[in-house]
């Protein structure tokens, strides 16, 4: 059985995550850490879940549920000062063995994002940038296979559809459907060696030359 812990499990991708894993990878089971774990009431009676109250700043909480884990999600953009979210999650990793870390990110980190919506994104994320750009760094130097996503705009199209550009490429899109992010967690979770130590772009590429976010 490969061990899963999401943090942040609540989340409208984490959520999508989920309901996927428990649907396509029978060997997978399902930790998951939320403030209010009754937000998930409709999963306390899976076999195959554990719902565990928590906050990702709290790191004995963080150590617990890392116990016997093989992989962690992320399923937030680590914005908390001194970024405490991603240091105490690589060591609580270092401490329990964990090998695979995921975390979400935004666009933006490394002035990828390409013309007028490039210029109209970072006035829009600028106050966040730097606490996403440390922990993306924090990621990269923790010895730890990682894969940092870096999200677009998002919207709640039903569709899969993404093109993926890896760190020091431009950002290709704007937008992007939230199913869509949550495929390419299946996927690294599918296969860890999957995007392993890279900091991915991910976005509809059809969206290329907005202005503008496309919902």
């Amino acid at each position: 059985m490969k061990n899963v812990l999401i943090l942040g499990a609540n989340g409208e991708i984490a959520r999508i995550v989920e309901q996927r894993l428990l649907g396509e990878q029978s060997d997978v089971h399902l930790t998951l850490f939320l403030r209010q774990k009754s937000r998930l009431a409709n999963l306390a009676d899976n076999s195959r879940v554990t719902l565990i109250d928590g906050n990702m700043t709290d790191y004995q909480a963080v150590k617990a549920a890392m116990h016997g884990q093989d992989i962690v999600y992320i399923a937030a953009v680590d914005h908390t000062p001194d970024n405490v979210i991603t240091r105490n999650v690589i060591k609580a990793s270092r401490e329990q063995g964990v090998q695979r870390i995921i975390e979400s990110s935004l666009l933006g980190l490394y002035n990828e994002v390409p013309g007028e919506y490039g210029r109209w994104n970072y006035q829009m994320v600028k106050s966040g940038l730097p606490a996403a750009i440390h922990a993306d760094e924090l990621l990269a130097q923790s010895g730890i296979a990682y894969t940092t996503l870096r999200f677009p705009w998002l919207n709640d199209r039903d569709e899969i559809k993404y093109q993926l550009t890896h760190r020091n490429e431009p950002y290709v899109g704007v937008s992007g459907s939230r199913q869509s992010m949550a495929d390419v967690i299946v996927k690294i979770i599918a296969d860890p060696t999957f995007l392993a130590n890279d900091s991915v772009g991910i976005a509809d590429a059809a969206t290329q030359g907005e202005t503008r976010p496309v919902y």
